[in-house]
């Protein structure tokens, strides 16, 4: 049973910076990628970063890419979504995903095998 868990979110102003971090429980089978999502009220979830399970292919939407960086741990259980220069429209409940795949891509939700419960980001103006 593979179980993922998201923490890190909170209330941060423009320009601040936070750090996700997304626990797993479990190991998923095959070959798998990593993808941090976000959904705002009233909108579809998207999916803002990716890493292979090799740390070196990674996706980026964008309008987070140079702002967002997404690392894990290479044989281990965390992966963690660093978020700078945060702006208004980056408020969203957050989810961390896993997915099978070799390759960091732009990932549909429909591909996302394990879901967090998520952590609300919220970035005041």
């Amino acid at each position: 049973q593979v179980q993922l868990s998201e923490s890190g979110g909170g209330l941060v102003q423009t320009g601040g910076s936070l750090t996700l971090t997304c626990t797993i429980f479990g190991r998923p089978w095959g070959l798998y990628v990593m993808s941090w999502f976000r959904q705002a009220p009233g909108r579809a979830r998207e999916c803002v970063a990716t890493i292979s399970e090799s740390g070196y292919s990674t996706y980026y939407a964008d309008d987070v890419s140079g702002r967002f960086n997404i690392s894990r741990v290479i044989g281990g259980h965390t992966v963690y979504l660093q978020m700078t220069n945060l702006k208004p429209e980056d408020t969203a409940v957050y989810y961390c995903g896993s997915g099978k795949g070799g390759r960091a891509v732009d990932m549909a939700t429909t591909w996302i095998e394990y879901w967090g419960h998520g952590t609300q980001v919220t970035v005041s103006s």
